[in-house]
């Protein structure tokens, strides 16, 4: 992996995984249980909680298919790899802004799931300006509109936003803890909708 020129994304972006690539036929079933998916997997999974929220998406789409996975799941968790090894100087960073406040940031990505037509969540929460704690996971229903998927993954992402409220504002460190907590969404539907939920064309 030292001289390959991939890894410049953690999953290239005409990436197009499912299960009908995976292992169908002896030959490929008995080569790709010889391949460390699973042992591979749990490596970034590590690296992911610790401090590399950049490879949340592609670590979730990748370990849908360690029960039998296909040499091109393989080659995506490669690609992962190569990624980690070429960004290995890069690292959180603490403190990037003089205001102590946690904010959150939700996001989504339309039917990403090629099987069942599940769309992507992700979000992140930062205090001073660092990342601190973050998620990128299939949403459980299947959302037909792009209002819908960012409503559900802010909705999600509020879950963590009061988990957050009780642990900081217990540690007492953080004053502003006590106030509202900001959730950043770029979907205007999904934002009119939390602000005044009601039924219409895009909900």
């Amino acid at each position: 992996m030292e001289n390959s020129k991939k890894g410049e994304l953690p999953i290239q972006s005409n990436a197009k995984l499912s299960k009908t690539q995976s292992s169908s036929i002896e030959v490929e079933i008995t080569e790709m249980s010889r391949v460390p998916y699973a042992s591979a997997v749990g490596s970034i999974m590590y690296a992911m909680t610790c401090t590399r929220p950049d490879v949340s998406f592609a670590l979730s789409i990748v370990s849908r298919y360690q029960g039998n996975p296909g040499k091109a799941h393989w080659i995506a968790v490669k690609n992962i790899l190569k990624y980690l090894r070429r960004t290995k100087e890069w690292f959180l960073v603490l403190g990037g802004s003089d205001d102590l406040k946690v904010r959150g940031y939700s996001d989504a990505s339309f039917q990403t799931d090629r099987d069942n037509y599940c769309s992507q969540s992700g979000w992140v929460f930062t205090l001073n300006g660092g990342a601190m704690t973050w998620k990128s996971s299939k949403q459980e229903t299947v959302a037909d509109s792009t209002c819908k998927l960012e409503y559900i993954a802010s909705s999600e992402a509020s879950k963590e936003e009061i988990w957050l409220k009780n642990f900081i504002g217990d540690l007492g460190v953080v004053p502003a803890i006590e106030d509202p907590m900001e959730i950043f969404c770029d979907n205007e539907g999904a934002v009119a909708l939390t602000k005044e939920p009601k039924d219409h064309g895009r909900s």
